[in-house]
């Protein structure tokens, strides 16, 4: 069973940052291309960022230029630095994992998620 444990969200004035990160166990972590999704309230869940085995990276518009998703194979953890953050940036993120060497920014490739870490950007 892969499991994915986030951590790192919280509440954040705009403007702010927050790192957000994701360990992985009882997997080859990295053999897995990894990503980041994001669900606000009401939303359907969105691409942040992904990354390949090998550390190419694949980032939304809205995010481009603000996070950075980068990966420490031996620590089996995936990270997301998020500066200046706005409110719009506000929802639950989530890891998502799936054995394979290509990326894909489909969230349906991904069978392997975990249970969300929350980030609210507010004043």
């Amino acid at each position: 069973q892969v499991q994915l444990v986030e951590s790192g969200g919280g509440l954040v004035q705009p403007g702010g940052s927050l790192r957000l990160s994701c360990t992985a166990s009882t997997i080859v972590f990295d053999l897995y291309a990894m990503g980041w999704y994001r669900q606000a309230p009401g939303e359907q869940r969105e691409l942040v960022a992904i990354i390949s085995k090998d550390g190419d990276t694949n980032y939304a518009d809205s995010v481009k230029g603000r996070f950075t998703i980068s990966r420490d194979n031996a620590k089996s953890t995936m990270y997301l630095q998020m500066n200046s953050l706005k409110s719009e940036d506000t929802a639950v993120y989530y890891c998502a994992a799936r054995n394979s060497t290509s990326l894909s920014a489909n969230r349906f490739d991904y069978p392997y998620w975990g249970q969300g870490t929350r980030v609210t950007v507010s004043s």
